[in-house]
C-alpha cells in the first residue's frame, strides 16, 4: 500500500492518482506541507490545553464537534455527495470506534511521554498498514516493503530504548499506531468510491457522538469534563479543531488532487518532523541520540516505502 495512511484514514480513501503532476504541482506541495504542519502541531496544542486545565475527554469532544460542524458546512457549500445509508453507517462505526480508540491512545500517550516521542512512534502506522494489508487484503509483500519494515523495526527499538519517556506513554503511542492501522485497512474497503470530505465529516460526527456518550457516563459517575481555565487554553482547543483537523484535512485533500497519492505520502512525513521541532522550540523537549537516530530510521522506512512502492507498483 503506497498511499499514506493519513490519505486513507482521517481524510478518507481518495482515489485520485494522476500519472503526472499538473502545472499547479508547487501549489500541491505547499498545501501538503501546510496539512502536515497542521497535523504535526496538534500534540503541541494538546499540551497547551492540558496545561490550562482541560482534560483529554473535553479536548476530544470539542475537537470533533467543532470539526464536524465546520466540515458539514463546507460539504454543503461544495455540494459534496454523501454515500448510501448503509455505507455511511459503516464509515460512522469505523470512526466512532476505530478513530475514537486511536485518539484516546494518542492523547493519553501525551500525558506520559514527550510529544516528540509520541509523534515518532505514531508514525509507525504506514508500515503496520502494509503488514495488515498483506494479511487481510492479500497485498504482496515486496522486498521494498520488507526492507521498510526492518528499518522501522530497528528505529522503534532505538526510539523506545533511548531512555526518555514513561513506558505507559510509549505503549499508548504504539497502540495508537496499531489501532490507526486497523482502522485504515477496514476503511480501505468501506470508503471505496466515497469523497474524502464526506468520509471525514462522517468520522468526525461519529466521534462526536462517542465522546458525547463517554462524557455523559463520566458525568453520571461524578467525573465531569474539565475545560480550560484561561483564554490561552481555549485558543489551543480551537486550534486543535480548526487548524489540526479541518484545515489539515481540507489542505491535504486539495494537495492530493494536485500531486497524487505517492508524492502526498512522502511529503506527509513532514508531520512528525514538525512535532519534534515545535516540541524542542516551545516545550523545551530533547531527544536522546538513540531516540533521534530511531526517529530517522522510522521516517526513512516510511519515505522509502512511499517512494519505491509508488514507482514499482508494490
Amino acid at each position: 500500500m503506497s498511499q499514506s495512511p493519513r490519505a486513507c484514514a482521517a481524510r478518507g480513501d481518495v482515489h485520485v492518482t494522476p500519472s503526472t503532476p499538473p502545472p499547479s504541482a508547487w501549489a500541491g506541495v505547499v498545501l501538503i506541507a501546510v496539512s502536515a504542519s497542521a497535523f504535526g502541531a496538534m500534540a503541541i496544542f494538546a499540551r497547551a490545553a492540558s496545561a490550562a486545565g482541560a482534560d483529554m475527554f473535553a479536548m476530544l469532544l470539542f475537537r470533533f464537534f467543532v470539526a464536524a460542524m465546520l466540515l458539514l458546512g463546507w460539504c454543503r457549500v461544495r455540494r459534496v455527495r454523501f454515500p448510501s445509508r448503509r455505507q455511511a453507517l459503516g464509515i460512522a462505526l469505523m470512526g466512532g470506534i476505530g478513530y475514537v480508540g486511536q485518539s484516546l491512545c494518542f492523547f493519553g500517550a501525551l500525558q506520559y511521554a514527550q510529544a516528540s516521542l509520541v509523534a515518532l512512534l505514531l508514525y509507525l502506522y504506514p508500515v503496520f498498514v502494509t503488514m495488515l494489508a498483506a494479511v487481510f487484503l492479500h497485498e504482496r509483500l515486496t522486498p521494498v516493503k520488507l526492507g521498510a519494515l526492518l528499518l522501522c523495526s530497528l528505529g522503534t527499538a532505538l526510539t523506545v530504548g533511548g531512555g526518555q519517556g514513561q513506558p505507559l506513554g510509549m505503549v499508548l503511542a504504539v497502540a495508537a499506531a496499531l489501532i490507526y492501522s486497523g482502522y485504515i485497512v477496514v476503511g480501505a474497503k468501506l470508503t471505496r468510491g466515497v469523497d474524502a470530505r464526506a468520509t471525514a465529516t462522517l468520522v468526525c460526527l461519529a466521534a462526536t457522538v462517542s465522546f458525547g456518550l463517554m462524557a455523559a457516563v463520566r458525568a453520571s459517575q461524578g467525573a465531569p469534563l474539565h475545560w480550560p481555565s484561561g483564554a490561552g487554553g481555549w485558543a489551543a482547543l480551537v486550534a486543535i479543531a480548526v487548524c489540526s483537523t479541518v484545515i489539515a484535512i481540507l489542505t491535504f485533500f486539495a494537495g492530493l488532487q494536485r500531486l497524487g497519492a505517492g508524492r502526498a505520502s512522502m511529503l506527509s512525513t513532514l508531520e512528525p518532523v514538525v512535532t519534534v521541532l515545535l516540541a524542542a522550540m516551545l516545550l523545551g523537549e530533547t531527544l536522546t541520540p538513540a531516540q533521534l537516530g530511531g526517529g530517522v530510521l522510522i521516517l526513512a522506512g516510511v519515505v522509502w516505502l512511499s517512494a519505491r512502492g509508488t514507482s514499482s507498483g508494490g
